[in-house]
């Protein structure tokens, strides 16, 4: 019993402690449809709103729909001054991610840290996303990249994520980085 009295405390105080509340495999398919479709938590607080307060304790901003889209078209994006980061796991990954995105799993960031640093480091806006909706994979890969040094003045988190953005028929690339398999996006 004290063992584990102590393991509770030493979790609690740990900067890297688990969180005994948190959901760390969230599921939209799970949630009602309520929340799936227009984004409404218990709370009556929006998960944009949420995810928007926890992004400025955190230092972090929260990138508009239409500011996303529009870095998207940005020419800097070609040329690496605009990145975007997909903060889920390679699977999801390589099933399909926005065009060029940059894979940076937060659960295993050792092993993305190597190529994703740089790019960060030479970028002028980072996009940092998850599945959307209540998935926080893209506030705890941006904390990340801060922690390393990256400026949090060019981190930006994109809340609605690949659901969102195959839902409004954005393209999606299936494969690697960059491996030129660009379907369409949509449902």
């Amino acid at each position: 019993m004290a063992g584990l009295a102590f393991a509770l405390l030493a979790n609690q105080i740990s900067p890297r402690g688990l969180s005994l509340t948190r959901n760390y495999f969230p599921s939209t398919a799970a949630a009602p449809a309520f929340v799936r479709d227009v984004g409404v938590t218990t709370n009556n607080q929006s998960i944009s709103e949420k995810l928007a307060g926890q992004l400025k304790t955190a230092g972090l901003q929260l990138a508009p729909r239409e500011q996303t889209y529009a870095w998207f078209a940005d020419p800097r994006r070609l040329a690496g001054k605009i990145i975007f980061v997909d903060a889920r796991n390679e699977t999801d990954y390589l099933k399909g991610h926005i065009p060029g995105a940059w894979l940076f799993d937060p659960y295993q960031p050792e092993k993305y840290f190597p190529t994703v640093v740089p790019v960060c480091q030479n970028a002028e806006e980072i996009l940092v996303y998850c599945h959307g909706g209540d998935c926080d994979d893209s506030l705890s890969a941006a904390t990340l990249l801060k922690q390393v040094g990256i400026p949090f003045d060019k981190l930006h988190v994109y809340s609605g994520g690949m659901e969102e953005w195959q839902k409004s028929a954005h393209p999606v690339e299936a494969g690697p980085q960059n491996s030129g398999q660009i379907k369409p996006g949509g449902p």
